[in-house]
């Protein structure tokens, strides 16, 4: 039930005259001029601009090689396949991420292991996953909840010691580091999403970066129909200057020239967006650890987040309020929260599969509380204020 007195938060004059949205994109004109110069080009597809993109990627994250997507589910589908995922697989991953962290392993035919979260950093706890692994399991897919890298030396020595592939969801954790290391070169594959709400936008695309020479040669086969032009892969000896062989079933899961152009002149600025949505967390930080109704993102002192998403738990036990009635609360003060994630073993097709509630506490319990609050590089400070009013606003009547 609303507290009495609270329908002045619906009535009165809301904190913001126009809606902020939880995420968005930063194009600028150097990154329009990009584009448009590559429609001008004679690629749109295929051309120079994916090997640039992916050699960028590269010297960013600290890997050898980077092999470009159509998307960032694409390219977890692609590291799937590459690690040899098949009928009666197991891969163990968080329930606390997007549905696509899991659906990948289902593509391949593997079966998917929810491993619950820390309670602390809301990461996939590493004693849990090794509780889970059997003689089946074939890959960990670790997800960097809110761009907060997973305990990544406990889970690569795991994988060591029992002979797994390690394919690290970083969609949120571009700019990040972990124990000084840049996130993209530790795992035996790393995914990085370039969604619009992500650190740097192309549009869609998505990429994987690996060290492994092996890998590399599958991923781009798997991306381009399993189609070759390189002598060394085929079978017959070539016919001419068209011949070419498809030696692998695969997919066209290609970036665009276009999207890669955008890719480039983004990740230039990609220490200047991770700096800014670093100076947000701060400041949210600095105003929601000291109120009695919220529990702020907890931050590990090994590692560097580059802050995709600031999710905070409220003390529902101490309000007079839903978590639903908070949430429409602040929508009605124009601010666009969200809630990130649904545990991907509450949604149907997962509970047609057998997966029930209650396999994952920690997860569920976190689902129950949490909001994600405006955070992205164009927010001014007067945003950032106006969502920091807006939470104390709404708490303070429902309190």
């Amino acid at each position: 039930m609303l507290k009495q007195g609270t329908l002045a938060i619906h009535g009165g004059k809301p904190v913001r005259d126009s809606y902020l949205s939880y995420g968005r994109q930063w194009i600028d004109e150097e990154d329009i001029h990009a584009v448009v110069e590559t429609l001008r080009s004679p690629f749109l597809t295929q051309g120079p601009k994916i090997k640039e993109f992916e050699d960028q990627i590269a010297k960013s994250t600290g890997a050898k090689y980077a092999v470009a997507f159509s998307n960032g589910t694409a390219a977890l589908h692609a590291a799937c396949y590459a690690a040899g995922i098949r009928q009666g697989d197991e891969v163990i991953t968080s329930p606390m991420t997007f549905s696509a962290s899991a659906n990948c392993v289902r593509y391949c035919g593997g079966t998917v292991v929810f491993a619950d979260i820390h309670p602390d950093t809301y990461n996939i706890d590493p004693a849990k996953v090794r509780s889970l692994i059997t003689e089946r399991t074939k890959a960990i897919i670790p997800v960097d909840y809110t761009g907060q890298p997973a305990d990544l030396d406990e889970i690569m020595a795991m994988a060591k010691e029992h002979h797994l592939v390690v394919i690290e969801d970083a969609a949120h954790s571009l700019g990040a580091s972990y124990k000084g290391k840049p996130v993209g070169s530790i795992a035996d594959m790393t995914m990085f999403s370039f969604h619009p709400v992500k650190h740097v936008t192309t549009g869609e695309g998505g990429v994987i970066t690996t060290n492994s020479d092996e890998y590399y040669q599958r991923l781009l086969l798997f991306r381009s129909h399993g189609i070759t032009r390189d002598q060394a892969l085929m079978q017959h000896s070539l016919e001419g200057p068209w011949y070419y062989e498809m030696v692998d079933l695969g997919y066209n899961y290609r970036m665009t020239d276009m999207q890669a152009a955008l890719g480039i002149t983004q990740l230039q600025k990609l220490d200047k967006f991770v700096a800014r949505r670093r100076e947000i967390a701060e400041r949210y930080n600095s105003q929601f650890n000291r109120h009695p109704l919220t529990t702020i993102p907890y931050q590990a002192d090994d590692r560097n987040s580059s802050w995709h998403l600031y999710v905070i738990q409220l003390e529902l036990e101490k309000l007079n309020a839903t978590r639903k009635e908070i949430f429409d609360a602040l929508v009605a003060e124009n601010i666009g929260v969200n809630v990130h994630y649904i545990p991907v073993h509450f949604h149907p097709y997962y509970q047609a599969q057998g997966y029930r509630k209650g396999l994952a506490p920690e997860a569920e319990r976190l689902y129950d509380r949490i909001l994600t609050l405006p955070l992205f590089p164009a927010m001014s400070d007067d945003d950032v204020n106006d969502v920091v009013e807006a939470v104390e606003k709404v708490l303070a009547a429902y309190s």
